[in-house]
């Protein structure tokens, strides 16, 4: 990661930290209900989608403060995606960033509530922490379009659906446009729209989250292709056992490397019209691209 991505990736994380710990600090919650919630929470990560979002906010000339609440909701609303992804009904896994799922440690019940908590919770600090309250209303829907039915959860039940089935660069896209790129474009432009953006900076950042979204995705699918065995756990294993339509089995590793590599040149180019405000957002398509080599 380049020095200037780096640093300014730290201090933006460290800032959303700070406020998810604020925001989920509630002493009227249940107490079983809010350790569950942050265990997941802070469970580590690299703040991808928050840290987008406050970034989107700067390259249009907006204050990354401003855009705080959007980049809480969007981190709790990630992570109850990762705390049902992993249940027995889903995925069924036993370790998450090496820790165990939020279901192993507070039981299958209490670990489906804390996501349904952070999911509608994500929406009341959204809507409570916005002063606009017209662009609190856009940011609401927003997030609501990256993880509802068109979004991530209509993205998982295509992943579903089609395990088992022909590998299919019209499936996998189709899957991976949904249940990765909807909540990282989401980010983006949430980030741009807290941030003040015009019509013309929010339609080029549009096609930069698009476009990182999938990279994101094809990168994750190659390293999930080429890692360590030994690091990636049994999900290798199980991805396999279950058929599930990756970047790699669909259009071959070379060609998902070179599919990779075209979406972090659109991505760059999407940026062209905010200048040098920019500068920090250029440089994280080709930190996401070089995960793969």
């Amino acid at each position: 990661m380049a020095v200037s991505l780096k640093r300014r990736w730290s201090r933006l994380a460290a800032q959303a930290d700070k406020a998810l710990d604020r925001a989920l600090g509630s002493r009227v919650w249940p107490p079983s209900l809010r350790k569950a919630m942050r265990y997941s929470v802070f469970a580590g990560g690299k703040r991808l989608r928050p840290v987008l979002c406050l970034m989107a906010a700067e390259a249009v000339g907006g204050r990354a403060s401003a855009a705080l609440p959007a980049a809480c909701a969007l981190e709790m609303v990630h992570t109850y995606s990762l705390i049902h992804d992993d249940l027995p009904a889903m995925d069924d896994d036993d370790f998450r960033r090496g820790r165990r799922t939020s279901h192993k440690v507070f039981g299958e019940a209490l670990a489906i509530l804390a996501g349904d908590a952070l999911l509608t919770f994500a929406f009341e600090t959204l809507a409570k922490g916005t002063t606009d309250k017209r662009a609190a209303a856009r940011l609401c829907e927003e997030l609501a379009a990256g993880a509802g039915p068109a979004g991530m959860a209509g993205g998982q039940v295509f992943d579903i659906e089609s395990e088992g089935k022909k590998p299919s660069a019209r499936l996998v896209e189709q899957i991976h446009r949904r249940k990765t790129a909807a909540l990282i474009r989401a980010a983006v432009r949430m980030g741009a729209i807290a941030g003040g953006a015009t019509r013309r900076e929010l339609a080029a950042l549009t096609r930069y989250g698009e476009a990182l979204g999938l990279l994101f995705q094809v990168t994750d699918d190659i390293l999930d292709e080429t890692g360590d065995e030994r690091k990636m756990g049994k999900r290798l294993h199980k991805d396999a056992e279950a058929g599930k339509q990756t970047y790699p089995r669909a259009h071959g590793l070379e060609a998902a490397r070179k599919l990779a590599a075209r979406l972090a040149r659109r991505a760059e180019a999407a940026l062209k019209p905010l200048g040098r405000r920019a500068d920090v957002l250029r440089q994280a398509p080709a930190f996401v691209l070089e995960r793969t080599t």
